[in-house]
């Protein structure tokens, strides 16, 4: 094959490849749907694929790529069941009891290329209650994302084997437990919902402040997190909590450009240059605030999402409406108590009434298992405790700190905060200073 030939093919492989992440989802849910077995699926849908990169570089890219990949890979799954009789005769069964369950026909959302948008119900499988949490974050990053198995290892930083092994786990759940592939009912609905919404917004914490690793911010689980958080926003646009998660990981990823200095070192919100933050993705997340806070009691993630677009409307610290942040989080105590969410508040306290006022609360949730080895307590309290000259106790409380942090990036910044406090702290004899 000649140079002109290779840059072809490539062109077509990645284009095949771009096609399968898109729609990756899909096509495994309609093929779920269809033949009631989450192994199948996912090994015809891989088989397509190779398909593609057999005929595509001789035909062209067909005019409806997903619609293509799903009658290919149907074709390969009857042809399999066909070979294999009690296979077949097993799913035949797991079909019935899942028409059972749902009678209702396949949505489709109309997206043009016969590819029917049924990932509505794999978001509730992934997550069903019956799975661990993990696994329920593994199989939405795997399953609806369309990441391959070393890309989600490398989410949860485990080696390849550990994950596939993990997966293999959570499949076997869902099939011995019978876990159904449907929409739950509206009775259901606000059950089951809260699940699927943490999956993805565990997703996207991990990738704004990582529980390990070399960087503070994973960008490339923030934008899977948002991508997952647009899909369910368009499955479920009556449901105001999927606009308030959307607009709450919207808005806060808007900041990401100015969290970290040029070392990849933490920058305080307080600190942050501003006009680094994504100015369209905050208007898109202020629209959808107002969305989730429309037409009924506001639920837990509206309510982060309102405190959220608060803090990047304002032009600086300074101007920002503590009072009615402090508010929020009071009504966010109403409907997700927690002891990370008084933490959070107690901060709030401290810029509106001051440091003290903010420390009193803090060390009233000492005893708080949740925070006991929570590093952004120990240097929430080390920061208050600066701000009022205590540097002696300051610093202890950076060091406690320092002992927790999972990043380098968080060490590195509360490195720089101890020899701060330290230094302050000390004369030029090493005798304590009088401030």
């Amino acid at each position: 094959m000649d140079e002109e030939g290779t840059r072809a093919a490539a062109a077509v492989t990645a284009g095949v490849e771009s096609v399968f992440r898109e729609e990756h989802g899909r096509l495994l849910a309609s093929l779920v749907r269809r033949f009631g077995d989450l192994d199948l699926a996912e090994e015809v849908a891989s088989e397509a694929v190779e398909a593609a990169l057999v005929h595509w570089p001789a035909d062209g890219v067909p005019a409806r790529p997903g619609a293509w990949l799903l009658t290919t890979a149907r074709r390969k799954a009857v042809d399999r069941l066909r070979r294999d009789q009690a296979y077949a005769a097993r799913l035949a069964v797991l079909q019935a009891e899942a028409e059972r369950a749902d009678p209702a026909p396949p949505a489709d959302a109309g997206t043009g290329d016969d590819l029917p948008d049924e990932r509505l119900q794999l978001f509730f499988t992934c997550a069903h209650p019956a799975l661990a949490t993990e696994d329920r974050t593994a199989l939405t990053l795997r399953y609806l994302g369309g990441l391959t198995t070393p890309e989600v290892a490398r989410a949860f930083l485990v080696p390849v084997p550990t994950m596939a092994q993990r997966l293999v786990r959570a499949k076997k759940k869902i099939s011995q437990a019978r876990i159904p592939f449907r929409v739950p009912r509206p009775d259901e609905l606000p059950e089951r919902l809260p699940g699927v919404l943490q999956a993805v917004y565990s997703i996207f914490t991990e990738g704004y402040a990582a529980t390990a690793g070399p960087l503070l911010q994973r960008l490339d689980l923030s934008q899977e997190a948002i991508r997952l958080g647009r899909i369910l926003r368009r499955l479920l646009p009556a449901e105001r909590e999927t606009a308030g998660l959307l607009a709450l990981m919207l808005l806060t990823h808007a900041r990401h450009d100015a969290r970290t200095d040029a070392d990849g070192t933490p920058v305080l919100l307080q600190n942050q240059d501003r006009t680094r933050w994504d100015h369209d993705m905050i208007e898109e997340g202020r629209a959808l605030v107002v969305t989730a806070l429309t037409g009924g009691p506001p639920g837990p993630y509206g309510v982060q999402a309102a405190i959220a677009a608060l803090h990047d409307e304002a032009m600086d610290p300074a101007t920002t409406d503590w009072p009615q942040i402090v508010a929020l989080y009071d009504v966010l105590l109403t409907l997700a108590p927690s002891p990370v969410v008084r933490l959070n508040r107690a901060a709030a306290v401290a810029m509106r009434d001051g440091p003290e006022a903010g420390l009193a609360l803090l060390d009233a949730l000492a005893d708080e298992p949740q925070l006991r080895n929570h590093h952004p307590y120990a240097a929430a309290r080390a920061d208050l405790l600066a701000r009022l000259g205590r540097n002696r106790e300051a610093a202890e409380a950076y060091r406690r700190a320092l002992d927790l942090a999972p990043t380098e990036p968080e060490r590195s910044y509360l490195r720089r905060q101890l020899e701060a406090v330290e230094s302050d702290r000390l004369d030029n004899s090493g005798e304590p200073s009088s401030s």
